[in-house]
């Protein structure tokens, strides 16, 4: 599961309380929606199972609100969950209109039939606030797995075709947190952007992306860590030192910086022409990759920084024996190799011992 999503969305006591299992196919071929008579019945071991089967496509980096060219009431989609987290026990009713919904959405020629879920999650957190969260999903795809037991002194062998954990075709998960604002929501989407994906996220759920402060800060500490951390290091061979080194440059910038301006944070942290190109690329690649944009200037968010900052602690593991923090100061710090012993070893400068 993506640990970014982990860390930023389930507490201990985060579980299902309802779930809804509904069939929905292509309209466009007449496939028809098949519903159930009631709700899943949910055991204790099932419950994991399944929020690891509902949780591992998000990578949580991607979020929207519900939007409508109008008023947000008139998207349907929020108002059902709007009225699902005003009452829970709404939520089957409810989940028969929403399969309806997303049938007569779901006209794109590849369209394929498929599981349709809606649940409801308790005890989720979001920005420190413990809120509630409406997951909905769908599956399209199915594996054939061998399913080999014991019988009678002997083994028996038999494919059987199944859903895969991880592998969720589509979803999304919609947090009780800022309604005025249309919510927050995180999507998921197993394929590539493209007008397949139109009829879930344009014309199903109706988003548009989060754009404020907490947004662009999240996106761009993660952006920079992803560029001192895989970039910085595959393309200019660069030293685990001078990694953390980028690492506290990034930090400080952000936390002295009142708002974040790319060429300003080029100049002062990246300085070299060609390692300022490669971290433009990288941001482009960045984007793409996570289906976002990051603006080239905007105000920081402390909350954000607060709770993220983390992703910058710069530390060396050196075998199992030592781990060296490095919080700054580069030139205090060098490597080098002892012929003698065979080994490598760091060499720390300073003036006191505390």
């Amino acid at each position: 599961m993506s640990l970014y999503f982990l860390q930023m969305f389930l507490s201990e006591s985060t579980n299902i309380y309802a779930l809804a299992v509904h069939g929905v196919g292509n309209k466009s071929l007449d496939e028809g929606v098949d519903i159930s008579k009631a709700l899943v019945n949910i055991n204790g071991s099932l419950n994991d199972l399944l929020l690891s089967f509902f949780l591992n496509p998000f990578k949580g980096i991607g979020f929207y609100n519900f939007c409508h060219e109008n008023d947000l009431n008139s998207n349907k989609i929020y108002h059902w969950i709007s009225t699902i987290f005003n009452d829970p026990e709404t939520l089957y009713n409810l989940s028969v209109e929403i399969t309806n919904h997303l049938y007569n959405c779901s006209v794109h020629p590849k369209v394929k039939w498929g599981e349709f879920y809606v649940v409801y999650f308790q005890d989720c957190i979001v920005e420190g606030n413990t809120v509630d969260g409406i997951g909905i999903f769908k599956s399209e795809n199915r594996e054939v797995y061998l399913n080999v037991s014991p019988a009678n002194d002997n083994y028996t062998i038999q494919a059987n075709e199944g859903i895969p954990i991880g592998k969720l075709d589509k979803g999304c998960i919609v947090f009780n947190y800022m309604p005025e604002n249309g919510f927050l929501v995180a999507l998921t989407e197993n394929v590539k952007r493209s007008t397949e994906l139109q009829y879930w996220r344009d014309d199903f759920l109706q988003v548009s992306q989060r754009n404020d402060s907490y947004f662009q800060t999240s996106n761009v500490i993660e952006l920079c860590k992803g560029f001192a951390s895989e970039c910085m290091p595959a393309e200019f061979d660069v030293s685990k030192v001078d990694t953390a080194d980028l690492l506290n440059k990034s930090a400080s910038f952000l936390t002295n910086n009142e708002s974040f301006t790319i060429d300003e944070f080029a100049k002062e942290v990246i300085q070299q022409p060609e390692v300022i190109e490669s971290f433009k690329n990288y941001k482009s690649n960045f984007e793409a990759e996570h289906d976002i944009q990051i603006n080239d200037q905007f105000e920081l968010s402390p909350d954000a920084l607060k709770k993220q900052m983390r992703v910058f602690k710069s530390v060396i593991k050196l075998d199992k024996n030592f781990h060296i923090y490095v919080h700054g100061n580069r030139e205090n710090i060098a490597r080098g190799f002892d012929d003698q012993s065979g080994l490598h070893f760091y060499q720390l400068f300073y003036k006191e011992e505390k």
